[in-house]
């Protein structure tokens, strides 16, 4: 099942880049009901995820009930929630897909590829690492041979691929397979805030890279929220003025996706402006 629905938003004021709550809602409920069904047809094992430091720590079922940070880190290992893929995936479901594109399979997105695309994200620079690990396992053996397409907007708050002065451009966008370890690790910059969404950064799951490559077959699609003290710090840097504000609008707990629980999306995330920051996150299927 493909996601075609917006990014949901919690303030009034509808962005550019949200069709809006009253959109997503619909959407959201009939395919965890599709994906509900088919495990039940299927046997399928649901995504689960928790914090980096931890690979068995645990996280909230979808839907999940907000638990505390501390619990977030107990042994047991549980789903992570299912999240919209937003207007702009670039994977097919709404438009342009760059999946199919030569040069896509990459660690460092901050730059365009291909011979119609020049531009370099400008920004502070973040390094990420997902690690996917086997959900029957109780999150403890590496997801060897996965896949994860990732995507995330820019300084600015823009989307490459969609929004106007960026739509010629690709980056910020990348599929890696995980190694032995279950990793995959990126190289981008920190994404700003724009309105109505907390900062955070998309991904798909796959099973292997040549499903990734041809866009078919997601396992899970959720987004990695990024801690507000972070943040805040980074948008205190030239080129994020309009993210203070967005931000001081917005919290984890009033966030259109993140409201119902975030524990097992929120990165930890390490570092400084001036060297730059590192963030971890651990999912499982």
């Amino acid at each position: 099942m493909r996601r075609h629905h917006d990014d949901e938003v919690h303030e009034h004021e509808i962005h550019e880049h949200d069709r809006g709550l009253s959109y997503d809602l619909p959407v959201l409920a009939r395919r965890r009901m599709i994906r509900l069904m088919a495990g039940v047809g299927a046997g399928l094992v649901p995504l689960v995820g928790c914090t980096a430091d931890d690979a068995s720590s645990p996280a909230a079922a979808d839907p999940p009930s907000s638990p505390s940070a501390g619990a977030a880190r107990s042994a047991e290992c549980a789903t992570v929630p299912e999240e919209t893929a937003g207007p702009y995936p670039g994977d097919g479901s709404n438009g342009v897909n760059v999946l199919k594109e030569s040069g896509v399979v990459r660690s460092d997105i901050t730059r365009s590829f291909g011979d119609s695309a020049g531009g370099t994200a400008e920004g502070v620079l973040l390094t990420f690492t997902l690690t996917v690990v086997d959900a029957a396992s109780g999150c403890g053996t590496p997801k060897r041979g996965a896949a994860v397409y990732v995507w995330h907007c820019d300084r600015e708050g823009g989307y490459s691929l969609y929004t106007e002065g960026v739509a010629d451009e690709n980056y910020l966008r990348g599929v890696q397979e995980t190694d032995d370890r279950g990793e995959v690790t990126f190289t981008s910059v920190f994404p700003g805030c724009y309105t109505g969404r907390w900062p955070h950064i998309h991904f798909e799951v796959y099973g292997s890279l040549a499903d990734a490559t041809t866009a078919t077959a997601i396992t899970s699609t959720s987004q990695l929220a990024l801690p507000k003290d972070v943040c805040d710090t980074v948008y205190a840097t030239e080129g994020y003025e309009s993210s203070v504000d967005n931000l001081g609008r917005l919290s984890l707990e009033s966030d259109s996706v993140f409201r119902d629980g975030h524990d097992q999306q929120l990165a930890e995330v390490k570092g400084s402006v001036e060297e730059g920051y590192t963030a971890t996150l651990t999912i499982a299927v």
